[in-house]
Parts: structure tokens; sequence; C-alpha cells
């Protein structure tokens, strides 16, 4: 399984680890992804997603059903 935000979109990304003497060596910036479970009042049934932080603050702003549909509408989910 990949390290990508399910509702988001968002994934990891490329950088340099730059030490004191200028010296650069390429690292990964791993999105903050936590696995969760979901209940889907609607649909009456528990989905659980791989999300970001930032995502999880957005379902706790609007609720899980608004994530979802906006996920959609910007073709994360099908």
């Amino acid at each position: 399984m990949s390290r990508v935000c399910e509702l988001t979109g968002k994934k990891a990304m490329v950088g340099n680890n730059v030490s004191h003497a200028m010296n650069k060596t390429k690292r990964k910036f791993n999105a903050n992804l936590v696995k969760k479970r979901f209940y889907i009042p609607e649909e009456d049934k528990w989905v659980t997603l791989k999300v970001s932080t930032s995502a999880l603050k957005t379902i706790n702003k609007i609720g899980i059903s608004a994530a979802l549909k906006k996920a959609r509408a910007q073709g994360f989910i099908k």
C-alpha cells in the first residue's frame, strides 16, 4: 500500500538533507498518514481510510460525508 492520503492525494516529497558544511544528500519527506475507521451513517457502514492528519482535521470540521463528497469531486475517490 502506498503512502498517499486517500482523501487529499498528499504523498511523499523529495528534498535534501543539508549539513552545516552545506553538503546535500537526497531524502524523502513522507506525508503524516494515519489509518482510521469512519462510520458513514448514510450508507450505514464503516470504512477504513489512510488519511493525512490535515485531512483528519478537515473531517472533524466538515464531517466525513462532506469530505468524501469533496474528494469524489476532486477525483481522489471513485
